[in-house]
């Protein structure tokens, strides 16, 4: 198991999970994802992404969204795995605090997230609370972490190592619809605004 940069000809299977899961799939763009991936089977386990928002006239600010596991890979460190690098890559870019706005703050909680105050947030997030809560997340909270800080639990790291055996071997032949083609139609699935 490892985890990768998203591909572009990604874009559909990010859309369709992001969609299935019910989360925010707000200005999209697949570089901006991270996919974890069985090395021996090549199947998909999840995905997650960083936002960085470039408010006019303030500092950049780094958000952490968009985070899912599929149904059969829970509870085998994905999430967990998926959540460090993108916090790893969010260091890589200097930032030095991640802001997270999610109903899940007890399972981030056990890398070093913290919940914060509202009226702490960069005014850009703050808009973004507002409109997660109106739409893919109503119990969303605000929550930040100094990257310096993040740290993850023993049990997450032996999780992922010893995925689940007995997996389907994953499809790795590439079909109209990976690259968002509808075969019936001949028409693209997704408008990603290109």
């Amino acid at each position: 198991m490892y985890v990768r940069d998203a591909k572009n000809r990604e874009e559909v299977w990010l859309l369709d999970h992001i969609e299935s899961m019910g989360l925010d799939e707000t200005a999209f763009r697949s570089r901006d994802y991270v996919v974890a991936v069985d090395e021996e089977s090549g199947e998909k386990a999840g995905f997650g992404r960083i936002r960085v928002h470039k408010p006019g006239g303030a500092a950049d600010v780094c958000e952490l969204t968009s985070i899912g596991v599929l149904e059969g890979w829970r509870g085998q460190g994905v999430g967990a795995h998926v959540v460090e690098r993108l916090v790893e890559y969010a260091g890589d870019e200097g930032f030095d605090t991640v802001y997270t706005l999610t109903g899940e703050g007890a399972y981030l909680a056990r890398f070093g997230f913290q919940q914060i105050g509202e009226a702490d947030l960069p005014d850009v997030l703050q808009d973004r609370l507002e409109a997660k809560r109106d739409g893919s997340d109503p119990d969303a909270v605000p929550l930040s972490i100094d990257v310096a800080e993040f740290g993850m639990p023993e049990r997450f790291r032996k999780a992922f190592k010893r995925a689940p055996e007995g997996r389907d071997e994953a499809d790795t032949e590439e079909s109209a619809e990976d690259f968002g083609i509808d075969p019936e139609s001949a028409t693209y699935k997704y408008d990603t605004g290109r």
